[in-house]
């Protein structure tokens, strides 16, 4: 029996794998871990409605964390904020870490604002007192 047959690669998986060689150990397995984050936000189910806090968590940043754990943390402890607005952005500054090495310290600290500043935005839209009227 023959192997089923293998259709042509997009141009989009080709400059994935061109870009995948070129990276050392460490930058294969942050993109990786990166693919598998983004992977598993799209086969994940969604959840039963829950009740959805108002305020943020409050998860506090550990001494060792890595851009995904960051990203994974923060969005746990914002669950009020509608996570595709922010994953354009998001995905631009983990790319900056996994593509072209930037320090993940400095991602971290640049994410922990932007979600910061979505809530505060989703803040604001929430306060009827600010004349907002929209939220989750």
């Amino acid at each position: 029996m023959l192997p089923p047959k293998q259709s042509a690669a997009s141009p989009d998986q080709r400059e994935l794998m061109a870009l995948y060689r070129r990276l050392d150990a460490r930058g294969r397995a942050s993109l990786l871990d990166y693919a598998r984050f983004l992977a598993s936000r799209e086969a994940s189910p969604e959840a039963p409605a829950a009740e959805v806090p108002a305020e943020p968590l409050g998860l506090a940043r550990p001494a060792q964390e890595t851009v995904i754990e960051a990203m994974r943390r923060l969005s746990r402890n914002y669950p009020m904020l509608e996570k595709d607005e922010l994953l354009h952005r998001a995905a631009a500054l983990m790319s900056s870490h996994v593509l072209q090495g930037r320090p993940a310290s400095e991602v971290i600290d640049d994410l922990e604002a932007l979600f910061a500043e979505a809530w505060e935005r989703h803040a604001a839209a929430c306060d009827p007192d600010a004349g907002g009227t929209e939220c989750n």
